[in-house]
């Protein structure tokens, strides 16, 4: 007997809809993460473009645009890494996946997804340290005397990034798992 078609929501992506309110403002909250990393990455083009025509024209660069730019480049990441999963952006190969019927690739989904929720609690737990002495120690980078910025910021950005990336796997493995039950979502949307 073949499996009943899934509606879905994004391109791409083959799980139900779920339209819970508590997924609802979780996928909000993530759009509002992803677009402040938008935003980031307009400062640091600013940043590097004020940098690269101080040196040219005036023969004196901004103090500190290396720095920003290396602790900005770790923030994006994180800030835009949950709606990249979201949205059915983050990188995958889905050879295999494409082969399979949808209960079967949906199973296997859900698999996925809670190995990811595991692996995001084991990054959140390694990182939280790393703040912690970050805010304590009042860590900076950058030299004393000519630019200095503290580290917690970033590490705090990492903290809230790796959280959304798993609480946006478990609503992924949530979705999968009703895939795999054979419900395409509620009244509504299917």
């Amino acid at each position: 007997m073949a499996d009943a078609p899934i509606k879905t929501t994004d391109e791409g992506d083959f799980l139900p809809f779920a339209g819970h309110p508590v997924i609802r403002v979780l996928d909000r909250c993530t759009a509002v993460l992803n677009a402040l990393g938008t935003l980031l990455i307009v400062g640091i083009m600013l940043a590097i473009n004020a940098d690269v025509i101080g040196r040219a024209m005036f023969g004196s660069p901004i103090s500190g645009v290396p720095e920003i730019v290396s602790m900005s480049i770790v923030a994006i990441v994180f800030l835009q890494i949950a709606h990249s999963l979201r949205t059915g952006g983050l990188t995958r190969a889905e050879i295999l996946l494409d082969r399979l019927p949808p209960r079967a690739r949906a199973g296997l989904e859900t698999i996925y997804c809670l190995v990811a929720v595991a692996l995001c609690v084991i990054l959140f737990n390694g990182l939280l340290p790393l703040f912690d002495r970050a805010w304590t120690r009042n860590t900076f980078v950058g030299a004393i005397g000519d630019f200095t910025a503290p580290i917690w910021p970033v590490r705090l950005v990492m903290l809230i990034g790796t959280a959304a990336l798993g609480l946006q796997f478990v609503a992924r493995a949530i979705r999968a798992g009703l895939a795999v039950a054979g419900l395409s979502g509620r009244k509504g949307h299917e």
